[in-house]
C-alpha cells in the first residue's frame, strides 16, 4: 500500500520559512517524480513544484520561484519544500503527490496524494 506522508506544516509570520517533508512508502520512490500542490481557503488545489526522479530537472509555479525550492532524498524515500519569504497568501493546505511520468506529476492527476500538511501565514 502507497503512502505519502506530509509533515512540517504549522503557523509562522509573513516573511518567515517552513520546511515540509513527505515521507514515501509502497512504491519504487527513486522511479517517480514528486511534487507539491497548494490548496488556499475557499479555492481549488494549484500546482507549486516538482522534482524528476533523479532530482535532476525541478520546475516550479511562478507564484513559487524564488522563494521555495524544491528537492528530495531517494536514499530516505522523502521529498521536500523549503519555504522562505512567506506570504498570507501562501495559507492553506500543502499536498504531495507521486506520479511515474513527470509530465503528469505537475498536473492534477498524479498517481498517488499525500493527506496535506497545514500552513498558515500571519500578517
Amino acid at each position: 500500500q502507497v503512502e505519502l506522508v506530509e509533515s512540517g506544516g504549522g503557523l509562522v509570520q509573513t516573511g518567515g520559512s517552513l520546511r515540509l517533508s513527505c515521507a514515501a512508502s509502497g512504491l519504487t520512490f527513486s522511479r517517480y517524480a514528486m511534487s507539491w500542490f497548494h490548496q488556499a481557503p475557499g479555492k481549488e488545489r494549484e500546482f507549486v513544484a516538482a522534482i524528476s526522479w533523479n532530482g535532476g530537472l525541478t520546475w516550479y509555479a511562478d507564484s513559487a520561484k524564488g522563494r521555495f525550492t524544491i528537492s528530495r532524498d531517494n536514499a530516505k524515500t522523502s521529498a521536500y519544500l523549503e519555504m522562505n519569504s512567506l506570504k498570507p497568501d501562501d495559507t492553506g493546505v500543502y499536498y504531495c503527490a507521486a506520479d511515474p511520468n513527470p509530465a503528469v506529476v505537475s498536473t492534477n492527476f498524479p498517481q498517488y496524494w499525500g493527506q496535506g500538511t497545514q500552513v498558515a501565514v500571519a500578517s
